[in-house]
């Protein structure tokens, strides 16, 4: 039931924006944007999901007056990243950390495909919920965004300057993403990672090679009221130390007392994981 209850909230942050809009035409229309100048936006084709994609693009403040390479962090969900004029439920004020840590790291938020987004952040079906295509998402992100962002954007694009994060069904398809594309995606976020969509997660981590990507996992311990989230947490860690060393240090875990399944927990848990990232 607890996890049903969870899939709700995800159902309906997956049609975010659309639902909020009805409800509160005006009050959405009277919300200034909270993005700093260092954000903008674009839109560019994902022939593999036969669509167009929005993206958001943070660059450094000393961007425009160096010459200078960066690291870069793509990230899910990027409606509820930067303004709280598009997200759902207030955003990750990502771009005023950064601001604010002078971070060195570009930022590449990709917005769901809201009624999609289930289909597009799940790389296996659920039998009740669908899903289950995440690969073609993915090939976009590798093989269409990616080489668009470093060709034109001053990036270092090796897999150890190159990170995956975000949160619920966004945790889930970064860490999927971490391990089918390691010679990528050196690190990653894994944010309330949404295990419980279907098992056969647990069985591609069993049967994959040896990983040296480094993932940092938070979850809250109120998610759920079966305490599910941190359980399923917890068992793929531990297949992920039976992968690999624990003794190497790949992996942080971090698992916030009285956290809860919502953007508050993945605001406030951002700059940690991103310092830990080494950024």
């Amino acid at each position: 039931m607890a996890k049903q209850l969870t899939l709700l909230i995800l159902f309906f942050s997956v049609t975010t924006f659309s639902f909020a809009q009805d409800a509160n035409t005006n009050a959405i229309q009277e919300q200034q944007s909270t993005a700093s100048k260092q954000v903008s936006t674009f839109v560019i084709e994902a022939p593999q999901l036969q669509t167009t994609k929005k993206i958001w693009l943070y660059l450094p403040k000393n961007y425009a007056n160096s010459t200078k390479k960066y690291p870069v962090i793509y990230m899910h969900d990027a409606q509820n990243l930067f303004d709280a004029k598009t997200s759902y439920a207030g955003d990750w004020n990502v771009d005023e950390k950064l601001d604010s840590l002078n971070a060195q790291v570009i930022i590449v938020g990709i917005e769901h495909g809201n009624e999609k987004r289930i289909e597009e952040l799940t790389p296996y079906k659920n039998p009740k919920y669908g899903g289950g295509n995440a690969d073609k998402y993915l090939d976009f992100i590798v093989t269409t965004l990616k080489p668009e962002i470093d060709k034109k954007y001053r990036t270092k694009p090796t897999s150890k300057n190159t990170t995956i994060m975000g949160s619920s069904l966004g945790g889930l398809v970064s860490f999927y993403a971490v391990i089918k594309y390691p010679e990528v995606f050196g690190k990653a976020g894994v944010f309330s990672p949404s295990f419980w969509y279907s098992n056969d997660i647990y069985t591609y981590m069993e049967k994959s090679k040896k990983n040296k990507a480094k993932i940092y996992f938070l979850c809250g311990d109120k998610e759920t009221e079966d305490n599910s989230m941190v359980l399923d947490l917890n068992k793929m860690e531990h297949l992920l130390n039976k992968n690999r060393c624990y003794c190497l240090n790949l992996n942080e875990k971090k698992i916030v007392k009285g956290g809860q399944h919502n953007e508050k927990l993945w605001r406030d848990g951002f700059v940690n994981a991103i310092t830990w990232l080494g950024y």
